[in-house]
């Protein structure tokens, strides 16, 4: 099973809003949100709710395929994250996450016995490729007790 497969199997919200997951690595998470009218705003766009969903969905897809084969030893949560909404978004949206500190930083974190926290920027565009807006999701990857 696929990480967007796995994540549109247990996270409801992301089969609420018909996320499609366009790429899933270690490296990069690409998830796209449709058009759909009943999730638009009230000047026709996407609604700042379902955005943030968005991205935070997309943000949960390249954590689980950076850790998902040490999800035995620790969960991965968020811990905080911060949204900026840069332009009107209208149509379909996508998001495109990235980690900011290497896989092998945190990794030898855990494995030193801490609890490591790391940021995932997760940028959103318009189908035209213009910026909508930005977020920035702070995780920890908590060792089991």
């Amino acid at each position: 099973m696929s990480v967007g497969e796995l994540l549109a199997a247990t996270v409801p919200m992301a089969r609420t809003l018909k996320l499609e997951f366009l790429e899933t690595t270690a490296e990069r998470a690409v998830l796209r949100l449709p058009d759909q009218p009943e999730y638009h705003n009230h000047v026709g766009g996407p609604h700042a709710g379902a955005m943030f969903t968005l991205a935070e969905s997309a943000s949960g897809a390249i954590v689980v395929a950076a850790f998902g084969d040490r999800m035995d030893r620790a969960v991965p949560l968020a811990v905080k994250a911060e949204i900026a909404y840069r332009k009107l978004a209208m149509g379909e949206v996508t998001a495109t996450a990235t980690l900011g500190r290497p896989i092998a930083d945190i990794v030898a974190e855990l494995d030193a016995g801490g609890r490591p926290e790391f940021s995932v920027q997760v940028s959103i565009a318009r189908a035209d490729g213009a910026v909508t807006g930005e977020m920035e999701i702070v995780w920890t990857l908590r060792p089991h007790s």
